[in-house]
């Protein structure tokens, strides 16, 4: 998993409240099970109409926010089914970081092991960065997960909490393998030797 500790990128703002994990990948995408492939059908029913064809007004098909890399979007993100293809699609997308007032939990849980920092503030300063996010590509915004902080292209930085633990895995870009793997050379090890001396034959 790739590590999570400053990003500054272009941040487009969704303000609907209560976007499900349906709206975020419809259930048709939800065949496969690898974790990339899925970001062109990202928010696929708002993206592109019966045809196929993209649809102009949207968000993310607009020039300034092709490249974005940052959500702003309105209350109870990542609501609905516990799909993980969600945090997935949003990924391969390019997105790292979703700020919103709220998340449903386990969406929320579901972006640490992926990679991708939700992060909770208060109304009035997602809409400070909802209408900072408007201004398009010029307009950057940065999030630094060490300082737990997030501030707008005028300078305005709001401060975020965020679970030690969840915090230190973004940080070393550990999911729950890598979270294994890091006891590898310990306890893991450890037991190995152990039961290699009680149990020779096995």
């Amino acid at each position: 998993m790739e590590k999570f500790t400053t990003l500054t990128g272009v941040a487009a703002p969704m303000p609907l409240v209560n976007i499900d994990t349906d709206m975020i990948i419809p259930k048709q995408f939800l065949k496969t099970i690898k974790r990339t492939g899925l970001g062109v059908n990202l928010f696929d029913e708002m993206r592109y109409d019966r045809d196929g064809n993209e649809i102009e007004d949207f968000i993310l098909n607009q020039p300034a926010y092709r490249e974005a890399e940052i959500l702003v979007a309105g209350d109870n993100f990542g609501c609905g089914s516990s799909r993980e293809h969600a945090p997935w699609a949003l990924l391969d997308f390019g997105i790292r970081c979703v700020i919103s007032t709220s998340f449903a939990d386990i969406f929320y849980n579901n972006c640490f092991k992926n990679g991708i920092l939700p992060v909770v503030l208060a109304p009035e300063q997602v809409e400070v960065l909802m209408k900072d996010a408007e201004k398009g590509s010029n307009a950057r915004i940065t999030v630094d997960l060490d300082a737990q902080t997030v501030t707008s292209s005028d300078g305005d930085v709001f401060s975020f909490e965020v679970d030690a633990f969840k915090k230190h895995c973004l940080l070393n870009g550990l999911d729950d393998i890598g979270l294994t793997l890091e006891n590898a050379s310990s306890a893991i090890d450890a037991f190995e030797r152990k039961s290699a001396q009680a149990r020779p034959w096995v």
